[in-house]
């Protein structure tokens, strides 16, 4: 292996995304995304003070790194782990690519050969539900999700809502029938037992998981509906630390986690993260919400750990593809592992430019009395 050391770091935003680049003293640059995409600009001033400790370092000692920095005064929290994830990425890609080997060949090789992903199914109304589902099984996808809700569906009563939500999965099971995997994504949207009332409205439909059906931040609420729902929960996107994800577990409370590599520890720490999951025979349901960069790390991971499950395909159309070099490849809905050295896509910084940050605004979302909805 060549004996490697880290000059510089490079952050970037990038349209909703910040995008770092890890450069060396032999040539050989990683590449790294952070996911806290809500706060960008803070995560970016969190990777400049923590750059410092990486340069003059070696690239490949990744645990040792994110021990050290993860450890350094015990502060931890999302902003710092997006940090930490973005550049573990790159250091990842780094390493594969100084003995010239795909990420998945670190982690101990293939667990399959393609990366099954679904397709999200959306409409203004049951007819437009109906015709986007049959078209995306048309395209080759055999798992779906969608939102069961219409667009001013938080000025609605609990009842409405319900009602809305039973209707629009009811209406894709008639249009694509049972041998196509479908799941919900409640976005956070109801409160406990508002949940269980829906989950046991839709066991009929035999959904392959609930996502998120209430704030993540009391796990107490999870697990009352969890005790009352025959339908796995899939939650743990906004969680950034094992500790987290290891708790959802022991509680009992999911039947699929959903780390995102860009947020919680990159690729040193989801790993283990992995491991905790398959001990309890939980699935890893990844979450994607960035460039072609945290895609492609993903699918290393994906590749590479036995309990992985499903993710959003997440394939980046033109222009904007154009900020790595060759973007992943979706076939008959799977996403195919690239070969190449590193995680498999190189971002082009000539290309950046063309692309100006847009800033997440703090807008809200409100009920009809005027109070927070979400």
């Amino acid at each position: 292996m060549i004996k490697l050391k880290i000059e510089e770091i490079k952050s970037f935003l990038v349209h909703r995304w910040l995008l770092v680049r890890v450069y060396t003293d032999e040539g050989i640059t990683g590449n790294g995304e952070a996911g806290l995409w809500a706060h960008h600009s803070i995560v970016y001033e969190a990777i400049r003070n923590l750059g410092k400790y990486y340069i003059g370092k070696d690239p490949t000692r990744m645990e040792h790194h994110w021990q050290t920095v993860s450890r350094n005064t015990h502060f931890m929290g999302s902003v710092l782990s997006a940090a930490i994830s973005a550049i573990d990425i790159a250091l990842w890609d780094i390493t594969a690519k100084s003995v010239n080997l795909p990420v998945y060949k670190l982690l101990g090789g293939k667990c399959r050969e393609k990366i099954k992903v679904f397709a999200n199914v959306s409409g203004g109304n049951l007819d437009e539900i109906a015709d986007d589902a049959e078209r995306r099984v048309r395209q080759g996808f055999k798992s779906l999700r969608v939102t069961p809700f219409f667009k001013g569906s938080e000025r609605q009563t609990a009842t409405e809502t319900i009602k809305t939500a039973v209707e629009i999965v009811k209406t894709i099971r008639e249009a694509v029938g049972y041998s196509v995997d479908l799941g919900v994504e409640i976005h956070r949207n109801l409160n406990p037992w508002e949940a269980v009332i829906l989950a046991r409205e839709l066991e009929l439909y035999r959904l392959l998981y609930i996502e998120d059906p209430i704030p993540p931040e009391s796990i107490d609420g999870l697990e009352y509906v969890a005790q009352r729902s025959r339908i796995p929960i899939a939650t743990g996107e906004r969680f950034y630390n094992m500790w987290q994800f290891k708790e959802l577990i022991d509680r009992k409370t999911v039947g699929l986690i959903r780390p995102d590599i860009s947020l919680a520890g990159g690729f040193t720490h989801c790993k283990k993260i992995a491991a905790i999951a398959e001990a309890s025979f939980v699935g890893i349901f990844p979450h994607l919400m960035g460039s072609p960069v945290n895609t492609a790390a993903q699918v290393q991971l994906d590749a590479a750990i036995p309990n992985y499950v499903l993710q959003e395909s997440n394939i980046i159309k033109p222009p904007l593809s154009k900020i790595v070099d060759e973007p992943l490849r979706l076939k008959d809905g799977y996403v195919i592992v690239p070969e190449r050295p590193g995680i498999g896509v190189e971002i082009n910084e000539d290309a950046l430019k063309e692309f100006p940050y847009e800033p997440k605004e703090i807008k809200g979302t409100f009920r009809e009395n005027g109070s927070v909805a979400y």
